[in-house]
């Protein structure tokens, strides 16, 4: 019989690890043929790897009691009627709370949840979501550069620089627009000769309109964030933050020359 084709849904099983065992020899004998493409695969397998160390925590942590699927169902169940007694407590409290220190507790939590802060975690989740994605990782390829400018532009509502690393050698690869929780963003995607990805998010920002770099770390993952001009950026990558850290400033500086 003759063997069937190595596809690219081969080649993303082979890297999950959910190939069956003949199919995976075959994949491994393709592989082994083509040391190029081999080499691309074994960059992805350590990029799987550093994701999967990068978000293990989370997935180790319980279930919030709240989030209880048992719990939640054994809860609509349940008569929602409250005791009078506990709903004049509850609206006691809240009334004290509003006039003792409701608007501090706000200014305490914008920060973490819609300005720089929100932007890199937004930037880490897009980095997890797209990065590993062996078919399809940007919507636009960086052969459409004028047009990706065009339609980030028209989404997100200003013009968005597309930085150039090819000095710093990164490639372009493309882009596309992603949803956040703080609507739309442009996400720019590059890597080098050994397959190694950067992401860059940008969107505009309505808490830290104008920000220094700072660094964050997510996981596995390092990434300076800023904001200038009421836009906001994230550089991210598995990538230690020495070597990082100049590429984002190459990033803000040409950003800053298009201003």
């Amino acid at each position: 019989m003759t063997p069937l084709p190595i596809t690219e849904d081969d080649l993303n099983g082979f890297v999950d690890g959910t190939l069956t065992p003949d199919r995976r020899a075959e994949v491994s004998a393709y592989l082994d043929a083509h040391p190029h493409i081999g080499q691309r695969i074994a960059v992805y397998g350590e990029q799987r790897d550093m994701l999967r160390a990068a978000f293990a925590p989370v997935m180790d942590e319980p279930v919030p009691t709240e989030l209880d699927l048992s719990r939640m169902i054994e809860e609509r169940r349940l008569p929602r009627q409250a005791p009078r007694w506990a709903i004049a407590a509850a609206a006691v409290l809240l009334l004290s709370m509003g006039a003792a220190g409701g608007w501090s507790l706000r200014d305490l939590s914008a920060p973490s949840s819609e300005g720089v802060q929100a932007l890199a975690r937004e930037a880490a989740a897009s980095y997890a979501t797209y990065v590993p994605d062996l078919v399809r990782p940007v919507e636009i390829r960086a052969s459409d550069r004028d047009v990706l400018a065009a339609w980030t532009a028209k989404r997100i509502g200003r013009p968005i620089g597309i930085p150039d690393l090819t000095a710093a050698g990164y490639r372009l690869m493309g882009g596309r627009v992603v949803p956040t929780e703080h609507g739309p963003a442009a996400l720019f995607m590059f890597d080098d000769d050994r397959g190694t990805r950067l992401v860059m998010l940008a969107r505009p920002m309505k808490v830290d309109p104008t920000l220094p770099m700072s660094p964050h770390t997510e996981g596995a993952l390092n990434g300076f964030a800023w904001a200038d001009d009421g836009l906001g950026y994230s550089l991210i990558g598995a990538v230690a933050p020495d070597r990082l850290h100049p590429l984002a400033d190459e990033l803000r500086r040409q950003i800053l020359s298009e201003a």
